[in-house]
């Protein structure tokens, strides 16, 4: 197992240095998915959440979230984002036959892509960014549907750096231009 890079020799949490790393592209893709309940995701397709428009504002948030990830993540670097896009859609999962009601699992799947050239990756601001998007979809939700569950928050892709390209499996193909 890899140390980790956030200690110190002392075992003490520190900001890593990394003055010396050369600037390369980065590029990462986060994932985070919000389940509704079929009433509320009929809303969300008709546009009619008391509180506007849900998903731009979601789109929004995300994109603010990206660029404050320094600020909420106290190891994180700040850097300068030369672009971040959140896409949001519609998901529907069907149950396996006899493991419910008959209905699968529905929702919305949001993925965050964020990109810089820099000395450190984006993978941070990435997942905060689909974080943040979900958290502000429960927000505008919740007076319909105090239910709502978000999960699967996670990396999907990272492209540059010294560590190179990683893609999750089941992900593969993401386009990131």
């Amino acid at each position: 197992m890899t140390e980790f890079s956030h200690l110190n020799s002392a075992g003490e949490a520190n900001m890593v240095d990394v003055s010396a790393k050369p600037n390369t592209e980065r590029v990462a893709v986060a994932q985070a998915r919000v389940l509704l309940s079929n009433t509320l995701l009929a809303k969300v397709r008709n546009q009619s959440i008391a509180k506007g428009d849900l998903l731009a504002t979601a789109r929004i948030a995300g994109i603010q979230a990206a660029k404050k990830c320094s600020e909420l993540i106290p190891l994180c670097h700040p850097l300068p984002l030369s672009k971040v896009t959140l896409e949001i859609h519609e998901f529907t999962d069907q149950l396996v036959a006899g493991e419910g009601e008959g209905e699968g699992n529905c929702g919305l799947e949001i993925r965050a892509l964020c990109k810089t050239n820099g000395k450190t990756g984006v993978e941070m601001e990435a997942l905060t960014a689909a974080s943040v998007a979900a958290l502000t979809i429960y927000d505008m939700c919740k007076a319909v549907d105090k239910g709502i569950v978000i999960e699967r928050v996670q990396l999907l892709e990272k492209h540059g750096g010294k560590s190179g390209a990683w893609v999750r499996a089941a992900d593969a193909g993401v386009n990131y231009d």
